[in-house]
């Protein structure tokens, strides 16, 4: 195999490994997303701030109250005192996922309840692909709800 030939089969096959291309299954991809807020939601109920962590993106945003919150380490620190009592002060679960045709990006959205199961929030979040398979929060925001009387 002469010098050129080599350079371009190289060339070709490295950019065959470093292109990986997302499933695009839609179905499939709903599942993974929801299986990743499912997980992500698991880590309160069972107390694993580690594992909370592992499912935030190294460069997140987490908003609360109109404050940002920059970073995976920042969250995480953020977030730590919602780890630290034996009970968890609230839980969430996913109501509608939707994923990006690309395969890259999705949306989580659901209620976020009181220990008494009392609606007091709405989480948004965004999923972003990493790895094949592997999701990451990205942004997420929560909403307060009103719990007003019914007219």
């Amino acid at each position: 195999m002469n010098r050129c030939s080599l350079l371009v089969y190289s060339v070709l096959l490295l950019s065959a490994c470093s292109s990986v291309t997302p499933p695009t299954d839609p179905a499939l991809l709903k599942e993974q997303v929801t299986a990743a807020e499912v997980a992500f939601a698991k880590t309160m109920a069972d107390r694993d701030h580690a594992a909370f962590s592992r499912l935030i993106s190294d460069e997140a945003v987490f908003v609360n109250r109109g404050k940002a919150v920059r970073g995976k380490e920042a969250i995480s620190a953020a977030w730590k005192g919602f780890y630290d009592s034996p009970r968890a002060p609230f839980s969430w679960k996913p109501d509608l996922v939707e994923v990006l045709p690309s395969g890259v990006l999705a949306y989580s959205t659901g209620p976020v309840m009181n220990p008494d199961g009392v609606l007091i929030a709405r989480f948004n979040s965004i999923w972003r692909l990493e790895a094949p398979g592997q999701w990451r929060v990205v942004f997420d925001h929560g909403s307060e709800v009103c719990n007003c009387p019914k007219p």
